[in-house]
Protein backbone atom coordinates (compact mmCIF):
# COMPACT_ATOMS: atom_id res chain seq x y z
CA UNK A 1 0.00 0.00 0.00
CA UNK A 2 3.28 2.29 0.73
CA UNK A 3 3.99 2.35 -2.60
CA UNK A 4 0.88 2.99 -4.44
CA UNK A 5 1.04 6.19 -1.52
CA UNK A 6 4.43 7.30 -2.90
CA UNK A 7 3.37 6.97 -6.53
CA UNK A 8 0.81 9.05 -6.31
CA UNK A 9 2.34 11.33 -4.13
CA UNK A 10 5.00 11.71 -7.05
CA UNK A 11 2.17 12.69 -9.21
CA UNK A 12 0.53 14.95 -7.19
CA UNK A 13 4.31 16.54 -7.05
CA UNK A 14 4.90 16.73 -10.63
CA UNK A 15 1.73 17.79 -11.47
CA UNK A 16 2.01 20.24 -8.61
CA UNK A 17 5.06 21.94 -10.19
CA UNK A 18 3.59 21.65 -13.71
CA UNK A 19 0.78 24.14 -12.58
CA UNK A 20 3.23 26.02 -10.87
CA UNK A 21 5.04 26.57 -14.34
CA UNK A 22 2.05 27.31 -16.29
CA UNK A 23 0.98 30.07 -13.81
CA UNK A 24 4.06 31.56 -13.85
CA UNK A 25 4.54 31.62 -17.58
CA UNK A 26 0.92 33.52 -17.64
CA UNK A 27 1.96 36.35 -15.00
CA UNK A 28 4.90 37.24 -16.76
CA UNK A 29 3.56 38.76 -19.76
CA UNK A 30 1.68 41.27 -17.62
CA UNK A 31 4.58 41.66 -15.21
CA UNK A 32 6.92 42.28 -18.56
CA UNK A 33 4.54 44.83 -19.92
CA UNK A 34 4.92 46.90 -17.39
CA UNK A 35 1.95 45.89 -15.04
CA UNK A 36 2.86 45.40 -11.62
CA UNK A 37 0.35 43.72 -9.32
CA UNK A 38 -1.10 45.97 -6.81
CA UNK A 39 -0.37 49.45 -9.14
CA UNK A 40 -3.60 51.45 -9.10
CA UNK A 41 -1.80 54.07 -10.62
CA UNK A 42 -3.40 53.50 -14.17
CA UNK A 43 -6.83 54.36 -12.17
CA UNK A 44 -5.76 57.76 -11.21
CA UNK A 45 -6.40 60.54 -13.90
CA UNK A 46 -5.75 64.53 -14.31
CA UNK A 47 -9.64 65.15 -14.57
CA UNK A 48 -10.13 68.33 -15.01
CA UNK A 49 -7.60 71.95 -14.61
CA UNK A 50 -9.02 75.24 -13.98
CA UNK A 51 -6.07 76.83 -15.93
CA UNK A 52 -6.94 80.69 -16.03
CA UNK A 53 -8.38 81.66 -12.68
CA UNK A 54 -11.69 83.53 -13.62
CA UNK A 55 -11.44 87.14 -12.94
CA UNK A 56 -8.26 89.53 -12.65
CA UNK A 57 -5.08 86.97 -12.18
CA UNK A 58 -3.24 89.18 -9.48
CA UNK A 59 -1.38 87.33 -6.69
CA UNK A 60 -4.54 87.50 -4.07
CA UNK A 61 -4.59 83.58 -2.22
CA UNK A 62 -8.23 84.04 -3.72
CA UNK A 63 -7.32 84.55 -7.51
CA UNK A 64 -4.28 81.68 -7.13
CA UNK A 65 -6.56 79.25 -5.29
CA UNK A 66 -9.28 79.66 -8.34
CA UNK A 67 -6.41 77.99 -10.55
CA UNK A 68 -6.31 74.37 -9.64
CA UNK A 69 -6.25 70.78 -11.11
CA UNK A 70 -8.45 67.55 -10.17
CA UNK A 71 -6.62 64.35 -10.03
CA UNK A 72 -9.61 61.20 -9.61
CA UNK A 73 -9.59 57.64 -8.49
CA UNK A 74 -11.57 56.30 -10.72
CA UNK A 75 -11.33 52.71 -9.09
CA UNK A 76 -12.91 51.47 -5.98
CA UNK A 77 -9.83 50.94 -3.59
CA UNK A 78 -7.86 54.07 -2.59
CA UNK A 79 -4.21 54.89 -3.66
CA UNK A 80 -1.33 56.28 -1.39
CA UNK A 81 0.00 59.43 -3.22
CA UNK A 82 2.67 60.29 -0.71
CA UNK A 83 5.64 61.23 -2.93
CA UNK A 84 3.72 61.54 -6.12
CA UNK A 85 4.45 64.98 -8.27
CA UNK A 86 2.42 67.37 -10.41
CA UNK A 87 3.89 69.38 -12.42
CA UNK A 88 3.86 71.82 -15.38
CA UNK A 89 6.32 72.37 -18.16
CA UNK A 90 8.33 74.74 -16.63
CA UNK A 91 9.55 72.85 -13.51
CA UNK A 92 7.17 73.93 -11.06
CA UNK A 93 6.02 70.65 -8.85
CA UNK A 94 4.09 70.20 -6.13
CA UNK A 95 4.60 67.17 -4.39
CA UNK A 96 2.00 65.14 -2.19
CA UNK A 97 2.86 64.58 1.15
CA UNK A 98 0.83 62.10 3.55
CA UNK A 99 -1.96 61.86 1.11
CA UNK A 100 -4.37 58.87 0.36
CA UNK A 101 -7.01 59.60 -2.05
CA UNK A 102 -10.29 57.24 -1.90
CA UNK A 103 -11.96 55.25 -4.11
CA UNK A 104 -14.08 57.12 -6.74
CA UNK A 105 -12.68 60.64 -5.54
CA UNK A 106 -11.15 63.18 -6.58
CA UNK A 107 -8.77 66.06 -4.87
CA UNK A 108 -8.28 69.71 -5.94
CA UNK A 109 -4.74 70.57 -6.09
CA UNK A 110 -4.91 74.52 -5.57
CA UNK A 111 -2.02 76.95 -6.76
CA UNK A 112 -2.48 79.33 -3.66
CA UNK A 113 -2.61 78.82 -0.07
CA UNK A 114 -4.95 77.18 2.24
CA UNK A 115 -5.70 74.09 4.80
CA UNK A 116 -5.50 71.14 3.26
CA UNK A 117 -8.38 68.46 3.37
CA UNK A 118 -9.20 65.05 1.74
CA UNK A 119 -10.87 67.04 -0.93
CA UNK A 120 -8.41 69.94 -1.48
CA UNK A 121 -4.97 70.62 -1.39
CA UNK A 122 -2.50 73.77 -1.65
CA UNK A 123 0.74 74.21 -3.31
CA UNK A 124 1.11 77.42 -0.84
CA UNK A 125 2.39 79.19 -4.02
CA UNK A 126 2.66 82.93 -4.17
CA UNK A 127 2.69 82.98 -7.96
CA UNK A 128 0.35 81.33 -10.73
CA UNK A 129 2.00 78.05 -11.76
CA UNK A 130 -0.58 77.06 -14.92
CA UNK A 131 -0.35 79.00 -18.11
CA UNK A 132 -3.35 80.78 -19.62
CA UNK A 133 -2.89 79.90 -23.08
CA UNK A 134 -0.89 76.34 -23.16
CA UNK A 135 0.55 73.98 -21.07
CA UNK A 136 0.66 70.85 -20.04
CA UNK A 137 0.01 69.28 -16.40
CA UNK A 138 1.81 66.06 -15.63
CA UNK A 139 1.04 63.22 -12.98
CA UNK A 140 3.69 61.21 -11.90
CA UNK A 141 4.04 58.08 -9.20
CA UNK A 142 6.46 58.83 -6.49
CA UNK A 143 9.17 56.84 -8.77
CA UNK A 144 8.78 59.00 -11.76
CA UNK A 145 6.51 56.75 -13.62
CA UNK A 146 3.93 58.76 -15.63
CA UNK A 147 0.51 58.16 -14.58
CA UNK A 148 -1.41 60.79 -17.07
CA UNK A 149 -1.77 64.26 -18.16
CA UNK A 150 -3.75 66.98 -19.63
CA UNK A 151 -2.97 69.86 -22.07
CA UNK A 152 -4.47 73.06 -23.59
CA UNK A 153 -3.31 76.07 -25.59
CA UNK A 154 -3.38 77.46 -28.94
CA UNK A 155 -1.28 74.90 -30.86
CA UNK A 156 -4.17 72.52 -29.88
CA UNK A 157 -7.52 72.27 -30.64
CA UNK A 158 -9.14 74.27 -28.34
CA UNK A 159 -12.75 74.13 -27.61
CA UNK A 160 -12.99 77.84 -26.44
CA UNK A 161 -13.36 77.43 -22.71
CA UNK A 162 -10.74 78.44 -20.26
CA UNK A 163 -10.83 74.90 -18.47
CA UNK A 164 -9.92 71.58 -19.31
CA UNK A 165 -12.62 69.28 -18.27
CA UNK A 166 -12.27 65.35 -18.40
CA UNK A 167 -15.92 64.94 -18.80
CA UNK A 168 -16.49 66.82 -21.62
CA UNK A 169 -13.44 64.81 -23.34
CA UNK A 170 -14.57 60.95 -22.42
CA UNK A 171 -11.11 58.91 -22.38
CA UNK A 172 -8.92 61.84 -23.75
CA UNK A 173 -6.27 63.21 -21.99
CA UNK A 174 -5.67 66.19 -24.10
CA UNK A 175 -7.53 68.42 -26.55
CA UNK A 176 -5.91 66.49 -29.41
CA UNK A 177 -7.22 63.47 -28.64
CA UNK A 178 -4.12 62.19 -27.44
CA UNK A 179 -3.47 59.50 -23.83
Amino acid sequence: MSVSASSIARRLTGATAVAAALVGAVALPAVAAGHHPGDRSDRVIISAVQYDAPGWDNRSIRSLNKEWVEITNTGRHDVNLDGWTLSNEDGRTYTFRHFRLDGRATVRVHTGIGRDSSRDVYQDRRDHVWDNHDGTATLRTDRGRFVDEASWGDNRRHHGDRRYDESRHEGRRDHDGRR
